[in-house]
């Protein structure tokens, strides 16, 4: 099986009394450091500040948190206690991804079925469904890449957006997923990668882990996206998602809904790829997803350089919805779903 990276982007280390490692990806591309987590502060700060980032990532990050924020408690009492107060702080963190609030669910309902175990039972079973969690969503992966592999063909050229590789989930990723997979069996072609702004994750992040794969990016500034397609130079996006309504609907990084609305424009098949855990079929469509408002000084003061002047405020929205007529097909781990409706989709995931 192919794994993209060198580093395990987050796991848990040791027993009950372990802890959560993960690579800090605000230093990447220039140093790959490892943030070990010993508790639940240490994890709500990384999601927040973007330490771990990506949908699947960050609700293996917060699966993880509530472990740490139990393990010590001393009754059950305390025991459920403590559950509900990590599972609402952690939900505090981001807002827009729905991986991080399936995760806290599926640990409350995990230790919920559980009430009569022994305490220290009830304790491992919950770092149990946290490594499971992790691990199904590298299985999610891998049947995302199987899925979409065929996507690209040979000497074909792929833009995507942002960061939805192994950085961004367990190990493959969802966009990147048929990229790697499709690298794994032979297949040659070219990715351009979005710079992605206000915080680089296309070329620090993206750019860093295809080059370490050994496939052939570009990065560009996301200003020249409409350029690259126009001189026929783009054959297929795929980009992540952090949250699909049940319309299709869907929830990216900031900038997204342009180079859906530019792929429809030059014809361009415009393709997401996400896992099940992404889908929030209690949203009827994008208008209801929550759009994280992030700090203006990314924008006015991206790591550390004053680019803005001061007194000039800066609108720093973190996602941007892409409507889902604009959206060719949505790669998941049971499939490709195509047209993208909410028929089809209520074929795949049932009434």
């Amino acid at each position: 099986m192919s794994k993209p990276l060198r580093y395990k982007t987050i796991a848990w280390s040791g027993g009950l009394d372990g802890a959560v490692e993960m690579i800090d990806q605000t230093l990447l591309p220039g140093r790959v450091e490892t943030l070990v987590c010993r508790d639940v502060q240490t994890v709500w700060d990384a999601i927040k500040q973007l330490r771990v980032r990506g949908a699947p990532a960050i609700g293996i990050a917060a699966a993880m948190g509530v472990v740490l924020g139990v393990r010590n408690a001393a009754d059950r009492q305390t025991f459920f206690e403590n559950l509900t107060e990590v599972c609402d702080y952690l939900a505090g963190s981001r807002p827009t991804a729905v991986n991080l609030f399936w995760a806290l669910d599926r640990m409350r309902q995990k230790a919920h079925t559980l009430t009569e175990c022994p305490l220290k039972d009830l304790k491992k079973a919950l770092l149990d469904e946290a490594k499971a969690i992790r691990d199904q969503d590298a299985q999610a992966c891998r049947a995302i890449g199987e899925a979409g592999e065929s996507l690209i063909a040979e000497g074909a050229s792929v833009l995507t957006h942002c960061n939805a590789g192994g950085l961004a989930a367990a190990e493959l990723g969802t966009a990147l997923a048929p990229m790697y997979v499709a690298h794994e069996r032979g297949r040659r072609f070219r990715v351009f990668a979005d710079e992605t702004r206000p915080l680089l994750q296309g070329a620090r992040l993206t750019a860093w882990e295809l080059s370490q794969a050994g496939i052939d990016v570009t990065v560009l500034c996301d200003s020249m996206a409409g350029q690259l397609m126009q001189s026929g130079q783009v054959d297929l996006v795929i980009t992540g998602a952090d949250r699909i309504a049940a319309n299709g609907d869907t929830a990216n990084k900031i900038g997204t809904y342009s180079l859906a609305v530019l792929a429809k424009e030059h014809k361009v098949p415009f393709y997401v790829a996400a896992p099940r855990s992404t889908f929030d079929l209690s949203i009827i469509d994008g208008k209801a997803i929550p759009i994280e408002k992030r700090p203006e000084s990314e924008v006015s003061k991206g790591f550390g350089r004053i680019t803005v002047p001061q007194g000039v405020s800066c609108y720093n929205p973190a996602f941007d919805v892409t409507p889902a007529g604009l959206i060719r097909g949505i790669v998941t781990d049971d499939g490709i779903i195509e047209p993208v409706n909410p028929t089809r989709i209520r074929e795949v995931f049932g009434d």
